[in-house]
């Protein structure tokens, strides 16, 4: 039996914008395994989050659709699935952490209300069973204090607090599939790590599969098994943690991993480095034909005026690089 939770085939989404139609999301896919969490990677604005909207179906419509694609889960095809059975399964089978718990949080209902509510829309459970699990997940996710946490309001949590809360609503009825998006965004440093060292734990625990969105490789270098980098809508390259870090094949990926942070020695002790991608994400309803990346890119050629196919260089490892058909690294 395959171990695979999640498959995702030729996933395309596509927004109305003052009359036309722009493409924001062309052909990803991708597959998770149970266990697994794959790293999702990429500038802001290159569909990141718009893929994790895809896979629960909420692309806001209008302006947006998807317009092609499968989503495979438990032998069902998610993108077909009536609304009502769609309902049911977000929350239960498949979960997001939204990255501004904040807004995501209702700021007239105490915590409890919105854990209860939750459980009790999922599970068939009492009020009182409802509570009772509600302060287990807040003590799973190492909140001090839940009786008492679980009777006050969103503004008087602190952001890290209030970001477990997002985290114990995501696994309070145990999905198969989590997904993360930018997860510990406006957190620092420390409450960064305990948070990723949060879901690392219940992950072992419960064999949780998760997708993880964010914009800094330290990230995803902190969690992830596999990586897939975006660009302008497309999955540019894929592969293990261990393939992309020491090995990235496409432009884009070296310069991302140029532009983390590097400490140096010099002459006065220490020196940060950080060389930048040159130019700009493109505007996607202005887009130029060949490879979306190639005005930015340093090995350009007249070929990269074609769009460049997807090039598999080995089991769940392919780039979209137009180098990769001789052979060639950037």
């Amino acid at each position: 039996m395959s171990d695979t939770v999640l498959n995702v085939t030729d996933l395309g989404v596509d927004f109305d914008v003052k009359g036309q139609s722009v493409r924001v999301l062309s052909g990803v896919s991708f597959s998770l395994d149970r266990g697994e969490t794959l790293g999702i990677i990429g500038e802001s604005g290159c569909g990141k989050s718009m893929t994790a909207l895809a896979l629960l179906r909420m692309i806001p419509s209008p302006p947006g659709r998807i317009s092609s694609g499968e989503v495979w889960m438990n032998g069902e095809d998610l993108l077909k699935l009536p609304k009502r059975q769609i309902n049911r399964l977000r929350g239960k089978q498949i979960s997001m952490i939204f990255q501004e718990p904040m807004t995501s949080l209702n700021p007239v209902y105490t915590i409890g209300n919105q854990l209860t509510e939750t459980i009790q829309q999922h599970l068939s459970v009492t009020k009182s069973e409802a509570l009772e699990r509600a302060i287990e997940i807040l003590r799973l996710v190492q909140i001090p204090a839940p009786e008492r946490r679980i009777k006050e309001y969103p503004h008087q949590l602190s952001g890290g607090m209030r970001q477990r809360v997002m985290i114990a609503m995501a696994l309070v009825c145990d999905p198969n599939v989590l997904i993360a998006d930018e997860p510990t965004t406006a957190l620092d440093v420390t409450v960064q790590a305990q948070i990723f060292d949060l879901l690392k734990e219940i992950q072992q625990r419960n064999r949780t599969s998760i997708v993880l969105i964010t914009h800094d490789f330290g990230a995803v270098s902190a969690m992830a098994d596999r990586v897939i980098v975006m660009y302008a809508g497309y999955k540019i390259e894929e592969g293990t943690l261990d393939e992309v870090r020491n090995n990235p094949v496409h432009p884009y990926t070296q310069g991302l991993l140029r532009s983390m942070l590097e400490l140096k020695p010099d002459s006065d002790g220490f020196r940060e480095t950080l060389p930048e991608i040159p130019g700009s994400v493109p505007d996607l309803r202005h887009r130029q034909p060949g490879c979306p990346f190639g005005p930015r890119c340093a090995s350009a050629t007249a070929k990269c005026r074609e769009m460049p196919p997807t090039f598999d260089l080995g089991p769940r490892r392919s780039v979209m690089c137009w180098l990769a058909a001789d052979g060639k690294t950037a």
